[in-house]
């Protein structure tokens, strides 16, 4: 199987689900910014220790995100296909991540000021995938279906990631394991 199929060469991209769309449409743009959000938090992954809790809760996030692209890349008429969990996300999805925010700020002293990010590396690796997120949660909102997840995920999203980062600036992450 090639990785090219010369179908977007008219500047169309694939639904999932089926259709088409133009690649600059309001789809692709959310779908596309949560896959950037996705590398970003891949990379905010390689510089945590592997095998740790932030690598194992960054790889879970990261899978949830398929979740959400699917969900964006699929028509609304083609809405009935969607499953939970798998090609839709869920209001348990949404809990899941306020659970981790609460049991990660009940391990430290949140900051009492602004943050300028840069600390150490892995915690400005998610300052820059946080914001990210937050873009995509952006672009998601005028895509996305009543009742959808999609927008609450990306924002609870982005308060988890900023609430790793502060965490892992006053841990020593590299002795954490699960």
């Amino acid at each position: 199987m090639k990785i090219y199929t010369r179908k977007g060469d008219d500047g169309t991209t694939g639904l999932y689900g089926g259709g088409r769309v133009p690649k600059d449409s309001e789809a692709p743009e959310a779908y596309g910014t949560v896959d950037e959000a996705q590398a970003a938090l891949g990379l905010a992954r390689a510089a945590a220790p592997k095998g740790g809790e932030v690598d194992h809760l960054l790889m879970h996030l990261e899978r949830d995100l398929w979740v959400l692209m699917a969900e964006l890349a699929t028509e609304h008429d083609n809405a009935q296909k969607l499953v939970d969990g798998t090609s839709r996300v869920t209001a348990e999805m949404v809990t899941a991540l306020e659970v981790h925010i609460d049991d990660l700020t009940s391990r430290f002293d949140q900051p009492a000021e602004f943050v300028v990010p840069g600390e150490t590396e892995l915690a400005a690796r998610l300052d820059v995938a946080r914001t990210v997120v937050r873009r995509a949660e952006r672009r998601s909102m005028v895509v996305v279906a009543d009742g959808s997840q999609v927008v609450p995920y990306l924002n609870r999203l982005s308060d988890l990631i900023w609430t790793v980062a502060r965490w892992s600036e006053g841990t020593s992450v590299e002795t954490r394991s699960v």
